[in-house]
């Protein structure tokens, strides 16, 4: 296998904005380096300041060299059947991407990120920046923020991480779409320009109609992920329909799943209804039984017209959710229906349950460290909100709950975290609660028991 350890600099840190004005290309094939490209670009553009004083590259340095559709057959020929490698491979690469595709071709490469691998191969460090992590592991770098000393600090690194993966990164390498094996109408720029960030996105055919709505924390690699599935049928059916990609960013897993289940809704598109119903199947709901002790119990959403306590992805999940209920809170095993008897659950016999199950703990008693534990999910008459990240730096995203009712969500800017969290109310687009905001807002919480909670 070989391999393209690549740096570029440019004149600024937005793919779609910055051109190249340097690049540096080593080729190794597994043992040492066989080929090199490294080399001056000229970027046709003004060299921003900031970027001659960080990189020394001016532009009266590059007024002479070639500019990129010189090097461009070049570079194609030597990362031939290559994976393109990098330290934060996605920059390298959308700059290298971007700079071809002005120039009409549609350049691919499997990617290796050095970031990333090194966290899992090298763990521990504090920073894995280029510099710091070459000055934590003895790594000469010379002539940092230039592409050849940063290219062969990254080639030292790499050879570090072959050595510790035993001469196998297989695991580390991210492998490009195979356009061939698309509809032969996609836009694929419209994929390539999907941010990796946590939101909602959605799928049109060539007839622009939405055929798949999904949420992520990245919706670019999920979206890459659909058009990679060459295994299952129907994700295969999927597959060949897409043709353009939407997105929306929410901030908030949260806020993600509110909206994805809104917008599927709302829209019912046609991959959703195949390959799920509902992302929910089971819930767990609560009665009082003819003694006066609270029961709780799994049941299948769709025989139940009840709001349940919290939502379940299986019956088997939400059994072993009520397992460690039970073993948490000294609840009792034949009162939930985990054990079948006539007489004392299992738990009471082994002195884990304090027997409830033959009246000899009183239903005040036991109902009291069932309410306990149901607190935790349960928010029947409460104000609160749910403060999570948002689209931006600026901002916090918010999740409204009110009378123990989803109302809605919305965004507050930086300058207002600090106020009244009352007066937040203008921010939020308002929604009627049902079944599964309920249940996604529930599971949120119980998965997530140290986000950010402020009472209203």
């Amino acid at each position: 296998m070989r391999y393209a350890i690549i740096d570029v600099e440019t004149t600024g840190g937005r793919p779609k904005e910055s051109k190249i004005t340097e690049i540096a290309i080593f080729i190794h094939d597994g043992e040492k380096i066989v080929d090199e490209l490294c080399t001056l670009v000229n970027p046709e553009i003004e060299i921003p300041q900031f970027i001659v004083r960080l990189t020394g590259i001016s532009d009266d340095m590059v007024a002479r060299a070639p500019k990129f559709f010189e090097i461009a057959k070049r570079i194609i020929e030597i990362t031939e059947g290559c994976i393109f490698v990098a330290h934060n491979v996605g920059f390298d690469y959308s700059m290298i991407r971007g700079e071809f595709r002005s120039l009409g071709y549609d350049y691919r490469r499997d990617q290796l990120c050095t970031v990333r691998s090194s966290r899992h191969l090298i763990p521990g460090h504090e920073s894995y920046s280029l510099g710091k992590l070459c000055r934590a592991l003895g790594i000469e770098a010379k002539n940092r923020h230039r592409a050849s000393g940063d290219a062969r600090a990254t080639a030292e690194l790499f050879e570090m991480l072959l050595d510790k993966s035993n001469q196998n990164l297989c695991g580390f390498i991210q492998s490009e779409i195979d356009t061939e094996n698309l509809n032969p109408n996609i836009d694929i720029s419209s994929i390539d320009e999907l941010p990796e960030k946590t939101g909602v996105y959605k799928l049109y055919n060539e007839d622009n109609q939405l055929i798949y709505i999904g949420k992520s924390k990245n919706i670019k690699k999920r979206v890459d992920q659909h058009l990679k599935n060459y295994k299952a049928n129907k994700n295969g059916e999927m597959r060949k329909d897409i043709c353009r990609a939407e997105f929306i960013l929410t901030g908030s897993e949260l806020i993600a799943l509110l909206l994805e289940s809104k917008l599927i809704k709302k829209h019912k598109p046609k991959y959703n209804r195949m390959l799920r119903t509902s992302r929910f199947s089971h819930g767990l709901f609560k009665y009082i039984d003819q003694n006066g002790y609270i029961c709780l119990h799994i049941k299948n959403l769709s025989k139940s017209l009840e709001i349940p306590l919290t939502a379940f992805s299986s019956a088997s999940e939400g059994h072993q959710f009520l397992l460690a209920l039970n073993d948490k809170y000294e609840l009792c095993q034949k009162l939930n229906g985990l054990y079948k008897s006539n007489n004392s659950c299992f738990r009471f016999q082994t002195k884990e349950c304090r027997g409830a199950c033959i009246k000899q703990e009183s239903a005040e008693s036991y109902n009291d460290r069932v309410q306990i534990a149901l607190n935790k999910m349960e928010f029947s008459n409460d104000n609160f909100i749910i403060l999570d990240k948002g689209r931006t730096k600026t901002e916090k995203s918010i999740v409204w709950i009110e009378n123990g009712s989803y109302f809605g969500y919305g965004y507050i800017p930086f300058n207002l975290w600090k106020t009244n969290s009352s007066q937040w109310s203008s921010f939020i687009d308002r929604h009627t609660e049902d079944k599964d905001d309920r249940a996604i807002i529930s599971l949120f919480l119980r998965k997530n028991p140290e986000c950010t909670i402020r009472i209203l």
